[in-house]
């Protein structure tokens, strides 16, 4: 399926020194990113990072701070000049779900094709290509209200494809939905990146980041945290493995205790994380019998590290807090 043309220019999106404070509150902190065509570019970090806000700058929802040295474009655009030349070749998923309950999966459409201009025709071909895409053809006629979440979603984002946009903003487009509708989404996602569209997303699933992003800005209290395709974070700044060991009372004693073997452990609440890179010697950790006692009981489990552990490492923040 048609999703635009490649972007013309170097990078969709640039973003220099970019500010923006509500009364006191500084919500984005001198924020520079770019996002080059073609590939998926996520923001992370707990509520309150400033990921939103970032977001609404870009589609011209919201102003940035205007200061020397600081810029921000879209298809070489400024947002704050020139919204609808970047609004014409972009497509919006907000976090909340804002279709006419009264309306049908059709109508909902076909409304905001008569916001874009299209001819009834050229409309309805579309609009009959995006069901069928996003596998709710079967639910045309269907109002609104007696939709699933996950259907809901689905057509929000057919919805942003309406105008055959060439950047698509997402935010948080999966939170509340279940696992298979969540892949799903990824599918779709993949190919049409695949296809030459560019993606912006803001998510706090850290497996949705890992599968779709080729690039994730990580922030925290506005700022960046760190940047990077998500492997490369992870092999560069982790340990591949951790046992996970839920201490309650007994941390910081099972934390001594591990740290004489010469792991290294981090804390995170009632529990031990010990990483290394070696599962084997993780796992052999876990059956020591004074490891066990000093955990009274609890269970253990060694796993892959991922993007939640190195946040909450580098912030002592959880991503979905």
């Amino acid at each position: 399926m048609e999703t635009g043309e490649r972007a013309a220019t170097p990078d969709v999106i640039r973003a220099v020194n970019v500010r923006k404070t509500y009364e006191d509150v500084e919500a984005v902190k001198s924020l520079s990113f770019r996002v080059p065509p073609s590939t998926c570019f996520g923001l992370l970090g707990p509520n309150g990072a400033g990921k939103t806000t970032m977001l609404k700058m870009v589609y011209a929802k919201c102003r940035r701070d205007r200061q020397d040295g600081s810029s921000l474009s879209v298809f070489g655009h400024d947002p704050d000049t020139n919204e609808l030349a970047i609004k014409a070749q972009s497509g919006v998923v907000p976090q909340e779900d804002n279709l006419d309950d009264e309306l049908s999966v059709v109508q909902n459409l076909r409304v905001y094709a008569r916001l874009y201009g299209m001819p009834r025709a050229a409309a309805g071909r579309r609009i009959d290509e995006l069901l069928a895409f996003m596998e709710l053809r079967e639910k045309a006629r269907v109002k609104i209200r007696e939709l699933s979440g996950g259907m809901k979603r689905r057509l929000i984002i057919a919805r942003a494809l309406l105008n055959g946009p060439r950047l698509l903003i997402l935010d948080e487009p999966t939170t509340g939905l279940d696992p298979q509708v969540r892949h799903l989404i990824w599918d779709k996602l993949r190919q049409l990146k695949g296809e030459g569209l560019t993606i912006l997303l803001t998510t706090h699933y850290m497996e949705e980041a890992f599968q779709i992003c080729d690039t994730v800005l990580i922030l925290h209290k506005g700022e960046r945290v760190m940047e990077g395709a998500p492997r490369s974070l992870l092999s560069e700044r982790l340990e591949p493995f951790v046992l996970e060991i839920r201490a309650g009372h007994a941390v910081e004693r099972l934390r001594r205790r591990v740290e004489r073997d010469g792991l290294r452990t981090v804390v995170a609440g009632d529990q031990v994380q010990v990483f290394g890179r070696d599962p084997a010697v993780l796992r052999a950790l876990a059956a020591d019998p004074a490891v066990s006692a000093e955990a009274e009981g609890a269970a253990m489990h060694v796993r892959e590290t991922n993007l939640e552990d190195l946040f909450l490492e580098a912030t002592g923040s959880a991503l979905d807090e």
